[in-house]
């Protein structure tokens, strides 16, 4: 292994250090004033009472399925310790997520704080807040692979095909359990943060008329609290199991390569090694990048995040090209049993220069999809200022427009997927789109740190307005706010073409573990699993929006029982409704006596309690069939594993069309109603906030709020999941006679046992040229 397997470890510590460090700083900075404080006390107290109530949920679970994976681990090809890979895995996952929750609930103060002076100190904050999540997640990741695969290599060892294939077997459970969390904190996130978001639109900025935030709004600060618990612990869960899921299925793939005839100065292990060195490489160039961001007073947040991905991103090329020459062989022929070779006697050539091209392919398809998804859901662009003007005829024909932009948005980043597949397998095959994936998340690091950045942000406008902070200060927290959401948007697209790359990373994994060279799309049973499959985003994602209605509903009735029932709220709100839009200042003394007295009366923590208990309840049907659905069709008579792979086929193309449908239209939504606040000329009439096509804008925005941020983004994990499900349990759909072998049945093996004569190369044995 000579010793480049344990100086990984180190690049996941230099991740976590990072994340000590700025943590620290990040608390030092000075949150304000007392009622700012005050503000988000109760923000990060409901936040934090989310993550330990979900925890609690779900360590029963966590429980539970690992003795589940202990108890069935098929001894020959797999151990009972893929349930202790599973436990840390989940165990990771929430780790990251409470890393990304705290800091980021301290961080949002002191990112209002900071705009009181200037726009660039308020970005420094901002930016490091999310980069403590960034870089936490990486250093997690890369950290707790590295140390399991050292462990397990040193028990079992990896001095054969099949030892290897048994160890990294063992360590899909890590992958297991990281997507396990993701999908419960996904959709406990969305559901928590749409169920208030929800409840704090319609009833107060729709029927009652005060602004986003405002301090009598009761959901208000539940509404932040979602911001965090969806966008922040959720959006971090997620992106750690892609990170995770598509080193371990480059880890699969890779093992194939450990054939005789492969010299490597790894003793055949660079093609598994090779994905851990470039996601650590990554966390370097991640933490490189961040130097780069900065802005000055008047500038755009927006270049300097820019800035900082595209010099951590071309740097990280650049780096790849070294350690890829470094680690590969130059050139190696290889009969993959999983594809037509090219020539029958040598199989396919191939090359580390391949390797590289298609490690660059991910790289950049990840960056022109997040362009693609800003195009169709930045605001003054072209797709949402045609929902724009077709609010002006109510919200009808605004939700037909949002749902037109969001079915027409599907289409090219599904060419670019479709030409990156392609690129990538012709240069390494398999493997090939495996570390394509690898090579679109190797910066995850900094790429996190601008996603995170979005909602801290959005708590930080959402605290000046309830602070009741200067103009001025409102300005800039909405700068920020601004170019939150176009970060979120790219994060989103970012996240999708993500998660289609390591599904079908993992779907190779599966077909290479389960020992299957084709699958029959013409069989009866493929053909049920492939329509089975593409059913289930529609069913996770009915679920998933029937959720957020139903624990809408009772945000909503909470906010106007306490409007009503509450004396000094519903006389501050007759108050606010007298005076429109006139400063609080100039209003009369009476006025501003009773508008001040209503301060701090309204009953926030019932409206956080309502958006918990609502989240916690609704998680678990959507989690349970992702898990459970995989096994059932694989153990179902009549069905299979060949009927589980057309499957997963079928919920992977479903569930990236879904997914990019449900993301763009719900972001387009969200920035029509957004471009009225500062005015929008529709057929040469101007109108602003309040006006009917307003109001129809705040419909749509309300109906793609699930969409963007719950159903949505939930998909992305669902169809990681069910393909890591069906990774983990593959040794169990192997026949035993086929245990020893590494390869379907036509193609005979290469063991330790069974030496090949060098003059009479086997079947699946690489030849150096």
């Amino acid at each position: 292994m000579q010793n480049l397997v344990y100086y990984l470890p180190l690049f996941g510590v230099l991740g976590l250090l990072y994340v000590v460090w700025k943590s620290a700083w990040v608390a030092s900075q000075d949150a304000g004033t007392d009622k700012m404080k005050k503000i988000a006390g109760h923000i990060a107290e409901g936040a934090m009472a989310f993550l330990k109530a979900e925890y609690k949920v779900l360590i029963i679970f966590v429980i539970c399925v690992a003795a589940l994976l202990a108890f069935t681990a098929n001894s020959e090809t797999s151990s009972p310790l893929v349930g202790v890979s599973f436990i840390l895995g989940a165990f990771s996952s929430a780790l990251a997520g409470f890393i990304g929750m705290r800091v980021a609930t301290k961080a949002n103060v002191r990112t209002t704080n900071a705009a009181r002076t200037s726009l660039g100190k308020a970005l420094e904050v901002a930016f490091t807040g999310g980069s403590v999540m960034g870089m936490g997640v990486v250093g997690i990741g890369v950290l707790g692979l590295s140390i399991l695969f050292i462990i397990y290599a040193k028990m079992y060892g990896v001095d054969s095909q099949a030892s290897l294939n048994q160890v990294i077997t063992i360590i899909t459970g890590f992958s297991f359990g990281a997507s396990s969390i993701a999908l419960f904190a996904r959709v406990g996130g969305g559901i928590y943060t749409k169920a208030a978001d929800v409840g704090a639109d319609l009833v107060g900025k729709v029927e009652a008329g005060i602004p986003e935030d405002h301090p009598l709004n009761p959901a208000t600060i539940a509404d932040n609290v979602g911001d965090n618990v969806g966008d922040v612990a959720g959006m971090g869960a997620d992106l750690f199991e892609s990170y995770v899921g598509s080193i371990v299925g480059t880890m699969v793939l890779g093992a194939a390569f450990m054939v005789p005839g492969f010299v490597d100065n790894f003793e055949g292990l660079s093609a598994v090694l090779l994905p851990l060195a470039l996601a650590g490489v990554g966390i370097v160039m991640s933490f490189l990048g961040t130097f780069f961001v900065k802005v000055r007073e008047g500038g755009d947040p927006q270049k300097a995040l820019n800035t900082g991905e595209i010099v951590s991103s071309v740097i990280m090329i650049a780096a790849s090209w070294f350690i890829i020459k470094w680690m590969l062989p130059n050139e190696w022929w290889f009969k993959d049993p999983l594809y037509t070779w090219a020539d029958p006697e040598k199989g396919t050539l191939y090359t580390s220069t391949g390797v590289f091209f298609a490690t660059v392919i991910g790289l950049v398809a990840g960056v022109v999809i997040g362009l693609i998804t800003e195009h169709y859901t930045g605001m003054g662009k072209k797709p949402v200022n045609s929902i724009v003007r077709q609010s002006s005829t109510g919200a009808a024909t605004n939700i037909i427009a949002g749902l037109g932009v969001g079915m027409m948005s599907t289409m090219w980043p599904i060419i670019i997927i479709a030409v990156s597949i392609i690129g990538a397998f012709s240069f390494g095959g398999l493997y090939g789109i495996a570390i394509a994936a690898v090579g679109m998340l190797s910066n995850l690091g900094i790429q996190l740190a601008v996603d995170a950045y979005g909602p801290i942000s959005d708590n930080a406008g959402g605290i000046a307005e309830m602070s009741e902070l200067p103009k001025e200060v409102r300005s800039r927290t909405d700068k920020l706010d601004a170019v939150g959401n176009t970060t979120a948007a790219i994060g989103k697209g970012f996240a999708i073409a993500s998660a289609a790359l390591t599904a079908l990373a993992l779907f190779g994994a599966f077909m290479t573990t389960a020992h299957l060279s084709t699958i029959d799309v013409s069989k009866a049973n493929v053909m049920a699993g492939l329509f089975i499959g593409g059913m289930l985003p529609f069913v996770f994602s009915a679920l998933a929006m029937g959720a957020v209605g139903r624990a809408a509903m009772s945000m909503i009735e909470e906010v106007r029982r306490q409007f009503n029932d509450i004396p000094t709220l519903k006389a501050a709100l007759a108050a606010m409704k007298r005076n429109g839009d006139k400063e609080v200042k100039d209003w009369s003394a009476e006025d501003q006596k009773i508008f001040h007295e209503a301060d701090g009366k309204a009953e926030y923590g019932k409206c956080v309690e309502i958006s918990t208990q609502a989240a916690l309840r609704q998680m678990i049907v959507p989690g349970l069939m992702a898990v459970i659905v995989p096994v059932v069709i694989a153990f179902l008579p009549g069905f299979g594993v060949e009927a589980l792979g057309g499957m997963l086929a079928g919920v992977t193309v479903s569930g990236v069309l879904m997914a990019i449908f449900q993301s763009n239209a719900g972001g387009a939504w969200d920035n029509a109603k957004k471009s009225f606040e500062e005015g929008v000329n529709i057929n040469g009439q101007m109108f602003y906030k309040k006006s009917e096509p307003h109001k129809a804008a705040v419909v749509g925005d309300t109906v793609g709020d699930p969409f963007k941020d719950t159903s949505g983004p939930s998909l992305n994990i669902l169809l990681k999941l069910m393909s890591v499900v069906a990774l983990v349990i593959a040794p169990l759909l192997v026949p035993s006679s086929e245990t020893t072998a590494q390869l379907p049945k036509e193609l005979p093996a290469v063991t330790a046992e069974a030496p090949v004569e060098a003059e009479k190369p086997a079947d699946n044995t690489a030849v150096m040229k």
